[in-house]
């Protein structure tokens, strides 16, 4: 098939260049891009509070203006709905819970954000989910700008301004994620929706399909997001508990 010429085509919706090719050279460009985007927020660790602050408030309107742009796009050439642009899916709420976060450094807010706004968001840039839109198409773009931007914020907050999880957090965020999903499915039963699939899978193919069919397939799919939790709390579970094996043995490092 041949790329188009026409750089219009890289916006509209009816594209008919090459579709996405995961782990192809533009979306491992891309994946470079991200991670050097990544280090670079990184280096503001030891900045003075201004230069971090400003750090926080570009990272926050990149989060905005990209998550914005995606509504427009979808208004403007595809019809903007109810059932499917509601910020209701777990990366989109994130979106605007990260933005805010950078902007408020907001304890509990950051919590959500570290905990849900890693291994999804990975995982997204990884395998994204863009279809026929092949890079550069807008759509190709805005997804991965979007998931690697949350994942970046996260560890930020995590990196650059020493903020940090605690065991209460793990218990907070899984009661406090599983009561969003239940209020999602009730507005997906009244609004006909299915945001965070809690009513059927995705149209196209997913790790849901080795599941089985509904409602068992929410069970793994939740196990996988408490797995995510105690996995990404690990880190500071062991330097706590090495420090303190260093305060109990007068100084001697942990076995």
């Amino acid at each position: 098939m041949t790329p188009p010429v026409d750089w219009r085509e890289y916006i509209r919706p009816d594209y008919h260049g090459p579709a996405f090719v995961t782990f192809g050279t533009r979306h491992l460009v891309s994946l470079v891009v991200l991670l050097l985007f990544g280090a670079m927020m990184m280096s503001f660790r030891g900045a003075d509070e201004a230069t971090r602050r400003r750090a926080r408030l570009a990272l926050a309107a990149m989060l905005v203006v990209n998550e914005l742009s995606w509504h427009v796009w979808v208004y403007h050439y595809v019809g903007w709905s109810l059932t499917t642009m509601l910020p209701l899916h777990l990366c989109s709420a994130l979106i605007w819970i990260g933005a805010y976060t950078l902007v408020t450094m907001n304890v509990p807010l950051y919590e959500y954000l570290y905990f849900m706004g890693i291994g999804g968001p990975l995982q997204a840039v990884l395998t994204p989910d863009a279809g026929r839109y092949g890079l550069p198409h807008f759509r190709a773009m805005q997804t991965m700008l979007s998931h690697g931007g949350l994942l970046i914020a996260a560890l930020y907050l995590t990196v650059v301004e020493g903020m940090r999880p605690t065991p209460g957090s793990m218990r907070r965020v899984i009661v406090g994620t599983l009561a969003y999903m239940v209020v999602v499915t009730g507005i997906n039963k009244v609004l006909g929706s299915n945001y965070m699939f809690t009513l059927h899978k995705p149209e196209t193919g997913s790790i849901l399909d080795l599941f089985g069919p509904w409602p068992w397939y929410l069970v793994p799919m939740i196990l996988a997001g408490v797995v995510t939790v105690l996995l990404l709390y690990a880190p500071f579970w062991w330097m706590d508990r090495r420090r303190s094996w260093v305060a109990a043995t007068g100084g001697r490092s942990a076995p």
